[in-house]
């Protein structure tokens, strides 16, 4: 069995604790992170869900199996949700596409036996990602409701969901809570509208629009107004590691399904995967993911020139040799008003920024700031080479690609995910 440690303080959090959200010492300023432990074993079962397939390898999965719940019940807890998910998202979980573009690492020069590999996640729950790391928290909670051991009694007396988010994770989080059955408030920017907004009222979340107030603090209005609602009791169902560390759990499919597909074709190693960084738990989780699953691949983080905390983090963090304790030195909200075309991964603060920098460290890799025209040129050519229709914010991965090509041989091997379906 596994278990979590806080990067800051070292403290330890069992895997049968019910809401291992964060750090016990977490006084508020979100400055503990709790970090999965490592786990020497990596067990893959054959089933279109990666709930499934991969369970044993996760958080919720050993908090069930911990607490007394049988396997056969623990995956059909994940059926009963994953169906209600499909009927209420269109599409349940499964594992998505990766493959080889040939016409992608053609218009950008790569020869045999390298190129680009491109991992499709705008087939998942949602369209996007973000439903992989808010699965895992889920499956958390059923699973303690069904097992008596919440706060709560009945399903009437739930304590709200919350989140904070301009678009993918908010739309993924409101899926999953239809489709639970459960209440949930989304706090999101002043400037919301059109399609978001829409999807958001249909799937019934109670929304909040959070402009920014002249007493606030330096940072997001939506995730200060979030961290008001958790205060007040709310679950934080959040794709931030520092806010709810099982998040993280549900990240790490991705890179293990990544390393299932590249062993298929005898691949072990990648010259380089690139991630678009906005909050930084994708990064980190999918990176995590690989390393775990055997698979080399430095991580290369990818900002925007209008937002990137990460990169600022990264020069002042390489020498210190544990900078989660240092942590105002080396993060902080971004001065400016972030601006990008890639407007999902705007924000303020790279909240796992300490998980993305051990994954940077760990793999060898490094922060690319991505310039505003790299950006564009992504947004354009993943979806006319790949036909995969993602949007701006799905292909800033992409764009640090764009900026690095020049550094890579023509022979290298490279992944990118394309995350976020155009709306």
């Amino acid at each position: 069995m596994s278990g979590f440690t806080c990067a800051t303080c070292a403290e330890t959090v069992s895997v049968d604790t019910f809401a291992p959200w964060r750090c016990p010492h977490e006084k508020g300023d979100r400055r503990h992170v709790l970090l999965i432990n490592e786990n020497d074993q990596h067990v893959v079962e054959s089933h279109h869900n990666p709930f499934i397939a991969l369970r044993r390898n996760m958080m919720w999965w050993q908090f069930a199996m911990a607490r007394g719940m049988t396997d056969n019940r623990s995956i059909a807890v994940v059926e009963e949700v994953d169906r209600a998910i499909a009927q209420v998202g269109g599409v349940g979980f499964m594992t998505t596409p990766m493959l080889y573009q040939s016409a992608f690492s053609d218009h950008l020069s790569f020869e045999s036996p390298g190129g680009i590999w491109v991992k499709d996640e705008t087939r998942n729950v949602a369209g996007s990602q973000k439903a992989r790391h808010l699965m895992a928290i889920l499956l958390h909670l059923v699973v303690a409701e069904e097992l008596g051991i919440t706060p709560w009694t009945d399903r009437s007396s739930r304590p709200k969901l919350a989140i904070s988010s301009c678009g993918n994770a908010a739309i993924a989080a409101s899926t999953l809570a239809a489709a639970a059955q459960w209440p949930i408030d989304v706090f999101i920017p002043e400037w919301s509208s059109g399609f978001v907004v829409e999807k958001l009222t249909e799937l019934g979340a109670h929304i909040h629009r959070c402009p920014r107030r002249a007493e606030d603090p330096p940072g997001d209005p939506t995730v200060l107004r979030f961290r008001e609602a958790v205060n007040n009791g709310s679950i934080p169902f959040s794709v931030q590691g520092p806010e709810n560390a099982l998040c993280l759990d549900g990240g790490r499919t991705i890179g293990w399904e990544m390393a299932q597909q590249l062993a298929q074709e005898n691949i072990t190693a990648l010259d380089a995967v690139f991630v678009q960084v906005g909050g930084g738990a994708f990064a980190a989780s999918l990176s995590r993911g690989l390393s775990e699953a055997g698979i080399s691949a430095p991580l290369v983080a990818v900002q925007t020139e209008g937002c990137a905390p990460l990169s600022r983090a990264w020069d002042t963090a390489q020498s210190d040799a544990n900078p989660a304790q240092h942590w105002t030195k080396h993060m902080w909200a971004w001065e400016n008003e972030p601006v990008s075309l890639a407007d999902g991964i705007l924000d303020d603060e790279t909240y796992d920024w300490v998980a993305d920098i051990a994954q940077i460290q760990r793999t060898k890799g490094k922060v690319v700031v991505a310039s505003e025209s790299h950006v564009v040129e992504a947004s354009r050519v993943a979806p006319e080479t790949t036909l995969i229709d993602a949007s701006p914010t799905g292909t800033a991965g992409v764009a640090g690609l764009l900026s690095m090509r020049a550094e890579l041989s023509n022979t290298a091997r490279v992944a990118v995910v394309l995350s976020g379906v155009r709306r």
